[in-house]
């Protein structure tokens, strides 16, 4: 059985950081490429962020201010989150994703409030 788990969501001031944890089971983690996406109320899921092996991607609106990372023997990815801005507020969502055959899970998301 698949699980990813994210952890680490919550309720912080502008300007202010948070660090989001995805701890995934029963896939072979190394091999996937994992990211976060975003979903804000009345929005679409966004792309926030991916790592594939050493190669990261942004979304343009948190490039500088968020880092991608993962500990393939913790089978874990984390998002550094800084510089937090009220447009940041959304359900974070932990991704992991391969091809040939395309095969995709999804967590449960977390929530993330920037607010004064």
């Amino acid at each position: 059985q698949v699980q990813l788990v994210e952890s680490g969501g919550g309720l912080v001031q502008p300007g202010g950081s948070l660090r989001l944890s995805c701890a995934a089971s029963g896939i072979n983690f190394s091999i996937y490429t994992m990211g976060w996406y975003r979903q804000a109320p009345g929005k679409q899921r966004e792309l926030v962020a991916t790592i594939n092996g050493g190669s990261t991607n942004y979304a343009d609106s948190v490039k500088g201010r968020f880092t991608i990372s993962r500990d393939n023997a913790k089978n874990t990815v984390y998002l550094q989150m800084n510089s937090l801005k009220p447009e940041d507020t959304a359900v974070y969502y932990c991704n992991a994703r391969k091809y040939f055959p395309f095969i995709e899970y999804w967590g449960q998301g977390t929530q993330v409030t920037v607010s004064s």
